[in-house]
């Protein structure tokens, strides 16, 4: 993925171009990120997904979150940041709609087909252990820093 653009729109923003097709939350505990290690990409990222036709991206966040790693918090708990324009291989120009939450306790996870596990991580200590870091989304989580 490669960031093109940070976009500081209104969370009710349309574009006619690269239309908002994912959301992502930058989950922070402290001075902690939540991380989800995606199985099929072997990854460490943001947590979050594709927009169901007829959700909010507010929504589509907040079910990710659930999801992913069994976080679950109130929609109005998170921090419209802005969007991500971002070219990702085989699928275009896509715009994401990015999200910040603080988080007190952190919930149970359970590995399941897409994520392999989550981990809180400080920016600037040693990536997660078992896969790569996203880059573009760690960059977006400090643009959504509490």
């Amino acid at each position: 993925m490669r960031l093109l653009a940070f976009d500081e729109a209104p969370e009710d923003a349309v574009f006619a171009t690269a239309p908002v097709r994912y959301a992502l939350v930058a989950a922070w505990r402290g001075g902690r990120l939540l991380l989800v290690r995606v199985r099929d990409r072997d990854c460490w990222e943001l947590p979050g997904g594709g927009i169901d036709p007829g959700e909010s991206p507010r929504a589509a966040a907040v079910r990710e979150l659930w999801e992913e790693t069994g976080q679950r918090l109130a929609p109005e708990r998170l921090r419209f940041v802005g969007f991500a324009r971002t070219l990702l291989a085989g699928r275009g120009e896509l715009r994401g709609a990015v999200y910040a939450a603080r988080v007190e306790e952190p919930a149970g996870f359970s590995p399941n087909e897409e994520i392999a596990e989550v981990c809180w991580w400080r920016p600037g200590s040693e990536p997660p252990g078992g896969g790569s870091l996203q880059t573009v989304d760690t960059y977006l989580a400090g643009l959504a820093r509490p």
